[in-house]
């Protein structure tokens, strides 16, 4: 009989389990890959359409 009786035999087929890649962190950050890059160029979009593309409002609202 070995040292540890209560030993798993089964624990290094399932040590793959607790790697930092199947967290759930790491889940979640993988969920939606370049959603990060997304939101920063709509934002840019957005900025450079309401500041530079937009017409004065002195003319906009003139007939």
């Amino acid at each position: 009989m070995s040292n540890f009786p209560f030993r798993d035999p089964w624990a290094k087929r399932e040590a793959w389990r607790k790697h930092p890649v199947f967290s759930n962190r790491a889940m979640f950050a993988n969920l939606f890959p370049g959603f990060g890059i997304a939101v920063v160029a709509f934002s840019v979009y957005v900025l450079v359409d309401n500041v530079y593309l937009s017409k004065p409002q002195s003319e906009a609202s003139h007939h």
